[in-house]
């Protein structure tokens, strides 16, 4: 099987959730890290079946949206829940979430007028993302003491989660401190520990610069 990968050259969970997968599986893929022009050419080309990215090329056919491609790589990389349909709505639910806080974000970092998007990041920090970030914590403390947002073991909704609690406490995001995570401590442990994973601890040494 040939797999492609599309996304720019940022760790956006969007596409990192499933370059991980595939790389904790073990599984041999193309990582595609196009240009902004080389993007521009690609849509013109109608290579994003919706316009935008990530898509996954599967042996020449391809595979748009976050969380299809997600799931697909979390699948093959054994790292998705195929036996069990509970648990495997557990992980959508979670990346689902991951897909509303994005969109609860975005627009803060669109905004052209610099002094109404430092309000709208204003009113994340203080009314939006302690919500929102509040949902995750609860579900990661109502699945007991695993560690995990689902079952006993690691999942894509895992690498999700800890890539955008990552993105959003990483101070790259002006108005948005560092400190966001403090007050949801089962987030702030999720975030050490997959840090710590063998295979995601070697994909950080080798992506980041």
């Amino acid at each position: 099987m040939e797999l492609r990968l599309i996304y720019p050259d940022i760790p956006f969970w969007r596409a990192e959730t499933s370059r991980l997968a595939l790389f904790i599986g073990g599984i041999e893929f193309e990582d595609i890290r196009p240009s902004r022009e080389e993007i521009k050419k690609m849509k013109a080309e109608g290579l994003f079946p919706f316009g935008q990215f990530p898509i996954l090329q599967v042996d020449g056919k391809t595979i748009a949206q976050t969380g299809a491609i997600a799931r697909f790589c979390g699948k093959i990389s054994g790292l998705y829940p195929i036996d069990n349909n509970f648990y495997a709505a557990k992980v959508d639910e979670v990346i689902d979430l991951a897909t509303d806080i994005t969109f609860k974000i975005r627009p803060a970092l669109k905004e052209q007028n610099s002094d109404k998007s430092m309000l709208m990041r204003k009113e994340l920090v203080e009314t939006v993302l302690p919500i929102w970030l509040g949902f995750m914590e609860t579900l990661l403390e109502r699945n007991g003491n695993t560690g995990y947002f689902v079952n006993d073991s690691l999942t894509v909704a895992d690498l999700a989660a800890w890539r955008l609690c990552g993105w959003i406490s990483g101070g790259i995001i002006d108005g948005i401190p560092e400190t966001i995570l403090e007050k949801f401590p089962l987030l702030s442990k999720h975030q050490d520990n997959i840090s710590k994973f063998p295979k995601v601890a070697e994909w950080l040494t080798k992506n980041r610069k």
